[in-house]
């Protein structure tokens, strides 16, 4: 039977690894040997499991769309992210990893944003552990995110603008890890995505299970079944669809669906669709599909939604790929922005544009009626009110 985790190398198939420079081998390798044993930990576990029921607000709640399902045709659940503390689902990782941190005995964190959500969710968390915070963004992100900018800086992070190439998250990621090279002793970087080097991909998937461990009992309490037919969730480096994805990969029964940015059109030279028009290379430190030029330069990607203009995926994500366990689809921006105002005149929620994504798919898919389907609500939508509001002229 195909494995879909990680295997002892810290690869999935063909991808994964730790492809960094010889500074960071000791932080890593020190990640590496302590982070299973660390997470297995009772009193980690005690502790973590604690600060997502009080802190964060979990379980998140898995609500029957009863407008939206009756759009449609059939059953759809939103497994609701939106509602966690901060507003999306970054901030099941960061608790988790400041928790890592601290019992490595680092004093200063480092992260890198797009959409700002991982930026809020590292500031927040390092508000809570008395821990200098440092985030990593690129000057368009910060213009299009001023509120999450703000935020950052109320709970005390220092956020240092991203300069280079598209000045967006790829170089905010370049910048983070640049930064990390230069003061590995007493610094832990708080990757926000499935992405990096091993053993970040595997680390930030398992802090999100929970997302996909929530949903299985909560389903069974509604509708009887653990399993629903389809699984949708947008994709950028993606961790949120990891986590929603976790505790399905190996129920062949469920269909797996990660939705990427299109852009303004796959075919356009402005798009973020990574297993459309990438294919396989190193990025951050891991072997994935990335899209990149003839000569393996990496290209500029564009997404209306800073969250998931990332040119390359996640490496488990690649591999769910690969295999064909999941099916990768792309969405435009017009298609997505579409959806975000649909759910907000149908079911009263506005949705994170990067979750618009994955809604905005249901329209491409057919339904005979009787099937269940859960799409994860990654975050909430005022982080982009602007850009809704340019974009509809409200």
């Amino acid at each position: 039977m195909m494995s879909y985790h990680v295997n002892e190398k810290g690869y999935y198939g063909n991808f994964g690894g730790a492809y960094i420079p010889e500074m960071l081998y000791p932080n890593i390798k020190e990640l590496n040997e302590v982070y299973l044993e660390m997470i297995a930990d009772p009193k980690f576990k005690e502790e973590y499991m604690g600060l997502l029921k009080d802190y964060v607000g979990r379980p998140s709640p898995l609500y029957l769309a009863e407008r939206l399902s009756e759009k449609y045709g059939t059953t759809i659940y939103l497994k609701r992210e939106d509602l966690n503390h901060t507003g999306a689902h970054k901030i099941n990782n960061t608790v988790g990893q400041i928790l890592l941190a601290e019992r490595l005995g680092k004093k200063r964190i480092i992260a890198e944003t797009g959409a700002g959500q991982h930026g809020v969710a590292t500031a927040t968390v390092c508000a809570l552990k008395g821990l200098e915070c440092i985030v990593y963004m690129g000057e368009v992100d910060i213009e299009r995110q001023a509120p999450n900018v703000a935020r950052m800086k109320m709970m005390g992070a220092t956020v240092i603008p991203a300069l280079s190439g598209s000045r967006t998250l790829k170089d905010a990621t370049n910048e983070a890890l640049r930064d990390w090279i230069n003061n590995p002793a007493d610094t832990h970087y708080i990757i926000g995505s499935v992405v990096g080097p091993h053993p970040y991909p595997d680390m930030v998937a398992r802090f999100q299970s929970i997302i996909s461990e929530e949903t299985k009992w909560q389903l069974k309490e509604k509708t009887g079944k653990s399993n629903p037919d389809y699984v949708l969730a947008c994709v950028g480096g993606g961790s949120n669809a990891m986590g929603m994805f976790y505790h399905f990969l190996d129920d062949d029964d469920v269909k797996l669906i990660a939705v990427e940015a299109a852009g303004k059109g796959v075919e356009t030279g402005e798009s973020a669709a990574t297993t459309l028009l990438g294919k396989e290379g190193v990025l951050h430190g891991s072997r994935s599909i990335v899209m990149q030029t003839e000569d393996g330069q990496v290209v500029e990607p564009y997404s209306i939604s800073a969250g998931l203009d990332y040119p390359g995926i996640g490496p488990q994500h690649a591999h769910l790929y690969a295999s064909k366990r999941a099916e990768y689809v792309s969405i435009t921006d017009d298609e997505a922005m579409q959806a975000g105002l649909q759910l907000a005149k149908l079911e009263g929620i506005i949705p994170a544009i990067e979750s618009a994504h994955a809604f905005a798919y249901l329209d491409k898919m057919k339904f005979e009626g009787n099937e269940t389907v859960v799409v994860c609500l990654s975050g909430r939508g005022d982080k982009d009110l602007d850009t809704y509001m340019k974009y509809f002229g409200l």
